[in-house]
C-alpha cells in the first residue's frame, strides 16, 4: 500500500508509540485520525504535526459508543479508512492475589475490549471498500511480547495480550477473504513511560525505540495487497 493520502486512525495516539507511528504515517503522506482520552495532549500534536496531517479524536476505546463516533466521524469527513492500528493499551503490574479487581478490569477493557470495538467499527467501512476497489484495508494490533511469554506479577496484562493476540489470528482468517489484513505486532522491551504508569519501575537496560516499532508498522502497511505479513516479534537485541 503507498501511504501517500491514505485514511489511517490510531488509537492511544496522545503518547508513546502511538504518537510516534502517527508521526512517522503522516511524514509519509498520510491522513491521520488520532484517537485518545488526552484532547490537550492531541491539540498540541496537531499544532506540531499540522492540522492538513494530523486530526485529533477525543474518545475512550473502552465505550462503544466513543468509537463508533469516532469511526462515523472519519467516515463522515474522508468518506474511507484506509488503515486501523489498534496501539492503545496499558498495564497494572501486580501479584494475582493483590491485584484490585479495577486494576484487572481497565487492563481487560482497554487491550482487549479496545481492539475488539475499534475493530468492530472500523470492518463494515473496509468492507465496502473491498467491494469497489479489491481491497479493503490493513488492521495492526499493537501486542506485545507478553502475549507470548507468561511472567510472574503481570497476570493480568499477560492474559489481556494473549487475548490480543488469539483475536488477531481469528480475524485475520475471517476477513482475509474480505481483503482486509489484519497483523499482530509483538514488541519487547521499548523506551516509553510505559513502566512508570504499569508500577513496574523499570524495564530492560537497553530498550527498543518507539521509532523502532513504528518502522516496522511502515513496512507491514506497504506491503503488497496480495502479500500479508499476520505477526512480528522484535526484541532489543542486547537487552
Amino acid at each position: 500500500m503507498q501511504l501517500t493520502d491514505k485514511i489511517t486512525l490510531v488509537t492511544g495516539a496522545s503518547s508513546g508509540i502511538g504518537q510516534t507511528i502517527a508521526r512517522h504515517l503522516a511524514e509519509e503522506g498520510a491522513t491521520v485520525y488520532g484517537l485518545a482520552r488526552s484532547t490537550g495532549k492531541l491539540e498540541a500534536f496537531r499544532d506540531e504535526i499540522g492540522a492538513e496531517r494530523f486530526r485529533p479524536l477525543t474518545g475512550d476505546v473502552r465505550d462503544d459508543v466513543s468509537v463508533q463516533e469516532a469511526v462515523d466521524q472519519i467516515e463522515n469527513e474522508a468518506g474511507r479508512l484506509d488503515v486501523l492500528v489498534n496501539n492503545a493499551g496499558l498495564a497494572q503490574f501486580g501479584d494475582v492475589d493483590e491485584q484490585s479487581l479495577e486494576e484487572w478490569n481497565v487492563q481487560m477493557e482497554t487491550n482487549v475490549r479496545g481492539v475488539f470495538l475499534c475493530t468492530r467499527a472500523a470492518v463494515p467501512l473496509m468492507k465496502r471498500q473491498n467491494d469497489e476497489s479489491g481491497f479493503g484495508g490493513h488492521i495492526v494490533n499493537i501486542a506485545s511480547i507478553a502475549g507470548l511469554v507468561s511472567n510472574p506479577g503481570m497476570s493480568g496484562y499477560n492474559a489481556s495480550k494473549h487475548g490480543v493476540r488469539g483475536f488477531s489470528k481469528a480475524a485475520m482468517k475471517e476477513l482475509r477473504s474480505d481483503g482486509i489484513k489484519v497483523s499482530c505486532v509483538y514488541p519487547g522491551s521499548v523506551q516509553t513511560n510505559f513502566s512508570d504508569v504499569a508500577g513496574s519501575g523499570g524495564g530492560a537496560g537497553n530498550p527498543m525505540q518507539a521509532d523502532d516499532v513504528a518502522a516496522t508498522v511502515l513496512h507491514l502497511l506497504r506491503t503488497p495487497d496480495n502479500y500479508l505479513i499476520s505477526e512480528v516479534v522484535m526484541r532489543p537485541l542486547r537487552p
